[in-house]
């Protein structure tokens, strides 16, 4: 059988690094497209500056800056300038990645988190997962493996975030341009956890935290002034964690992840936990497989320590999930078979 991922080529690997550091350095990320800066003069004849640009859904947008003999004025838009110059020369060394298989998200999705991003969610502990976070992961393994399709934003929170004038996370969601709206419980009374955009997209925003055992509750997320959905085994999953960029065609934009060989380890034990008549079981055990291959290689026994640290009530899940990856990970990826049996 094949292997499940291919190496990217050293430049490739290179540049990536470049826009981590770009990514990093990077406080607020344009929710829409950089645009451009523009003169216009008004019916008294005052010249002011605009910034005119799309929004989240592509609508043109123009922001009034000030005027142009304002010395102040003068100074914000030549730091906007400078701005505009970097995320415009950042999108096409993406478009350079996108093309050689790197993974990136699209307009909606990259305008979402960046406005997660912008409030401080991910520097405060918020964690992005799910097949967004996988990507992500590859891209910061330096591998690439069969596409993946999703328009699901999952956000993840260990503990309260310690932010503080903040707006709800709805109206977070809103600043985008995309009309968001609270997706009804199945239950009347419940509280929604997920959030949706308006006129059928398939575009949802999921928020979850922990749950005490192996049920779904739902949980106030007062910070936020939200609820959210309590996932089993999801403690151990955010346990431990990096920052990485997420890319775009429209930007990068820096995010938190779950180390890969949590997130692999945790895909085996969902993947026991879902309903069969989905194809999400399938999934999850296609991710874990890629990972664990790769992980095995370029992290001897970091693998390993995932599975040590798994609750004891879990190991049953992952015998169970062993057996059903034998279909997914290939018998020749002996180092990963060892070590998961290890």
């Amino acid at each position: 059988m094949a292997r499940l991922t291919t190496p990217h080529e050293q430049a490739l690997t290179l540049l990536f690094a470049e826009l981590e550091q770009t990514a990093a350095a990077q406080r607020d990320a344009f929710l829409g497209t950089p645009g451009t800066i523009a003169q216009r003069t008004n019916d008294n004849g005052t010249r002011y500056w605009v910034h005119r640009y799309s929004d989240g859904v592509g609508r043109r947008k123009e922001t009034y800056l000030g005027t142009v003999d304002d010395p102040g004025v003068t100074a914000r838009v030549d730091a906007l300038r400078e701005k505009i110059a970097v995320a415009t020369a950042t999108i096409a060394r993406v478009r350079v990645l996108a093309r050689s298989g790197f993974a990136n998200v699209d307009r909606k999705t990259y305008a979402t988190v960046a406005s997660l991003h912008n409030h401080g969610l991910f520097r405060a502990g918020a964690l992005l997962i799910g097949s967004h976070a996988f990507g992500a992961l590859l891209n910061a393994l330096g591998v690439r493996a069969v596409a993946y399709a999703t328009e699901d934003v999952d956000i993840a929170r260990p503990e309260q975030l310690a932010l503080s004038g903040v707006p709800p996370f709805l109206g977070m969601l809103r600043e985008t341009g995309i009309e968001f709206f609270e997706v009804p419980a199945l239950h009347r009374r419940a509280y929604s956890t997920s959030y949706a955009e308006r006129g059928g997209s398939r575009l949802r925003v999921d928020l979850l935290v922990p749950s005490s055992d192996e049920s779904y509750p739902t949980i106030p997320v007062p910070e936020l002034k939200a609820h959210a959905t309590g996932l089993p085994y999801l403690r151990y999953l955010l346990g431990s964690s990096q920052e990485v960029p997420l890319l775009s065609p429209h930007g990068v934009v820096m995010v938190r992840v779950p180390v890969p060989e949590r997130f692999a380890v945790h895909k085996l034990l969902v993947s026991q936990l879902r309903a069969r008549t989905t194809s999400k079981p399938a999934k999850d055990l296609r991710q874990a497989a890629t990972l664990i291959e790769t992980i095995v290689e370029r992290f001897p026994g970091a693998l390993e320590d995932a599975m040590e640290a798994i609750p004891k009530s879990a190991t049953r899940h992952i015998r169970r999930a062993m057996a059903a990856l034998e279909s997914h990970l290939p018998a020749s990826a002996e180092n990963a078979w060892d070590a998961l049996r290890r």
